[in-house]
């Protein structure tokens, strides 16, 4: 049962949103800037600074092997994980500013051509 969570500091402005999906395409860190460039476009949300993008290359657990990526902006972040094997992938977008979340679950459906996404506010 998921729990209403208490907004402790009311003034600050804050949107998340979370949109996981399969994707069908190939997947590496030049993908991966792209999306990140792509999502930040389409939602103008402005960059301070190149994605920081992580790949265990085998260490952890095989089904676990894929990317770690996050970019920062003026108004937050947008985190990215990558399952490689299952072709898996979560997105969280966090920002100091109000973002149409439609907006960023389709451009994240078709960048990745996933056939099926969900996504949840929070």
């Amino acid at each position: 049962m998921l729990v209403a969570m208490e907004d402790l500091a009311p003034d600050i402005t804050r949107q998340r949103l979370l949109i996981e999906g399969f994707f069908t395409i190939d997947v590496d860190e030049d993908v991966i800037r792209a999306f990140f460039e792509r999502i930040t476009t389409a939602m103008q949300l402005r960059t301070y600074g190149a994605p920081t993008i992580f790949a265990p290359e085998g260490d952890g657990r095989a089904e676990n092997q894929g990317y770690d990526a996050f970019v920062p902006l003026i108004d937050s972040g947008i985190s990215l994980y990558v399952w490689s094997g299952p072709r898996f992938m979560s997105v969280i977008l966090f920002t100091c500013k109000h973002f149409d979340s439609s907006t960023a679950v389709q451009v994240t459906r078709e960048f990745f051509q996933a056939p099926q996404v969900a996504s949840r506010e929070f």
